[in-house]
């Protein structure tokens, strides 16, 4: 057993004493053979950073608390991984990226998984309610599944035959922005949109969907929303009998 290695108070004097002050290693020891030397708080933080898409205040307030109160520390275990720490403060999320430096060979922790085109559709349409039911006057944003499934389903050619099917992607997309926490299911079929949407899909980013939007040979739109996402062969046709559609991407970038 480790003793107990406090100093005991001596006398200045008649009836004087130096209070003792725990030392601060002893309170960071969690377990048994424990050298970590951040407090309970600040490590969870940095798990769920590692582990999760993103850290926000809203769903992990005490973490995020110990977040901006050690940034510095743990800014530099990301780099000690080639990984970068965002602080996002105006929105309250934290999130990392990986470091990419040329001639630097750099192990790769961060999967570039791109999100499949009709996620990336859906996103632009949820952006663009997010900075609707902002603009007014709403603290928080909501948006009703049907209403995603008849946006990505406005993008079908107009000899698409298996509705069943584009159906079923479409409810999947669905699944993989909760899975994502872009996403949260406030009810049946009733979502609420996260801020994250807003880190997601920036201005420059809505740009390069708007132009792929309007040009059939224009912008990938998997890798406008962050990944390869490579189109399928009828992207170009989709494209070209959504017009209609064109226009909320246009409205997101106001």
């Amino acid at each position: 057993m480790t003793e107990d290695l406090t100093t005991v108070p001596f006398s200045q004097g008649p009836g004087a004493f130096v209070d003792t002050v725990a030392m601060e290693e002893d309170s960071a020891v969690l377990f048994d053979g424990d050298k970590g030397q951040l407090p309970y708080e600040a490590r969870r933080a940095f798990a769920l950073l590692l582990r999760s898409r993103y850290l926000s205040a809203a769903d992990n307030p005490g973490e995020w608390r110990a977040l901006l109160a050690h940034q510095d520390v743990l800014e530099s275990r990301c780099h000690d991984l080639f990984l970068q720490l965002v602080v996002d403060r105006d929105y309250e999320l934290a999130y990392k990226t990986q470091v990419r430096e040329d001639g630097l060979a750099v192990p790769i922790l961060l999967k570039d998984e791109p999100y499949k085109r009709v996620e990336t559709l859906m996103m632009v349409h949820l952006r663009n309610a997010f900075r609707q039911q902002q603009g007014a006057g709403e603290r928080v944003a909501f948006i009703d599944a049907e209403e995603l499934v008849e946006y990505a389903l406005s993008y079908l050619a107009r000899d698409e035959t298996n509705l069943a099917a584009r159906r079923r992607e479409a409810d999947n997309a669905i699944a993989t922005l909760v899975r994502e926490h872009v996403l949260d299911e406030v009810g049946e079929g009733r979502y609420r949109i996260l801020p994250v949407i807003e880190v997601l899909l920036p201005v420059d980013r809505l740009h390069e969907l708007a132009r792929w939007l309007r040009n059939p040979a224009g912008a990938d739109a998997g890798a406008a929303a962050g990944g390869d996402g490579a189109l399928d062969e009828n992207d170009a046709d989709d494209a070209d009998d959504a017009d209609d559609a064109d226009d909320d991407a246009e409205e997101a970038l106001l």
